[in-house]
């Protein structure tokens, strides 16, 4: 199996919304909690104001008590809707996949992420809750593989 037939498969069995579904919720009296597991660097540079970082690495134990990793924000949302969001949605399918497998209620993952959020023009914070401008989150996100990095079988 492949990352992306991975993210297929458990697709399946994820609840997914877009980002006029998000903006709606976030406009409710009874907000979700928003998870997103990106890496750190990538959550300072531009994130959804008021969601939580829970990098990709250590959700699991960050949703349990006991570990060091342990969020107890994460924790005690086992009831609530929680929606997941990365950069392009791949991750939060898988992270709200294993928040399922953990006996989360409501794990929801953010179809299109981050990206599709930047494209709805909904705003995005830097670390220091500065607005960031829509063109420098567009380059930000773009997809900057290495040479290396792409399959022999598709170089030129």
């Amino acid at each position: 199996m492949r990352y992306n037939e991975l993210v297929e498969q458990c697709s399946k069995e994820v609840t997914e919304i877009f980002p006029w579904d998000l903006e709606e919720r976030l406009a409710a009296d009874d907000r979700p909690l928003i998870v997103d597991v990106r890496e750190p660097e990538e959550y300072a540079f531009a994130h959804i104001e008021g969601s939580l970082n829970v990098p990709r690495g250590i959700l699991e134990q960050a949703c349990e008590w006991d570990y060091d990793e342990t969020v107890p924000e994460l924790v005690t949302a086992r009831d609530r809707e929680v929606i997941v969001v990365c950069r392009s949605g791949h991750r939060s399918v898988l992270a709200a996949y294993n928040m399922k497998l953990l006996e989360f209620q409501n794990p929801v993952s953010l179809k299109t992420g981050l990206r599709g959020w930047n494209d709805y023009e909904q705003p995005l914070v830097n670390a220091a809750g500065e607005t960031v401008d829509i063109d420098e989150v567009d380059e930000f996100f773009a997809t900057k593989l290495r040479d290396d990095q792409i399959d022999p079988a598709r170089r030129k």
